[in-house]
């Protein structure tokens, strides 16, 4: 079973995009749009204090009529984040992120952030196990 220590070594070379909170939401979203990012981890004194995503921007920001260049990204933030460890299965962060609707977690050790993996990197790495798995089959089924 492929772990999340896994996923993320296989994202080796990817920076992890963070903001602060005391950001505006124009700087937050210029960044996600140069990075080709649809999240972006809010941290404040290296401590994970929320996550800004697209869908936080398009609720809280297009739909409430607030402007992005005059609220801050502590305002529309998701601050209850939902968080890994390296241990956790892909199966698990899988079951969590559809229950509750994420499409993206941070990787916390100790309460450091030490990766961001999203649904696609997920099922990515399930693709690949299915793959093995079929490759394996083949080959006893072959002898």
């Amino acid at each position: 079973m492929t772990t999340v220590a896994q996923v993320i070594q296989n994202k080796l070379g990817q920076e992890i995009y963070t903001i602060s909170p005391s950001a505006t939401v124009l700087e937050a979203i210029t960044l996600m749009a140069n990075k080709g990012i649809g999240a972006v981890v809010v941290s404040e004194d290296s401590k994970v204090v929320g996550i800004l995503s697209e869908r936080d921007y398009t609720r809280k920001i297009a739909l409430m009529q607030r402007t992005s260049d005059h609220t801050t990204v502590a305002e529309i933030m998701t601050s209850k984040v939902i968080s890994v460890t390296r241990s956790n299965t892909v199966d698990e962060c899988l079951e969590l992120m559809t229950n509750r609707h994420l499409r993206h977690l941070p990787v916390l050790e100790e309460g450091f952030l030490i990766g961001f993996i999203s649904i696609g990197d997920l099922v990515k790495a399930t693709m690949e196990d299915q793959r093995k798995l079929i490759d394996q089959l083949q080959q006893y089924i072959s002898g």
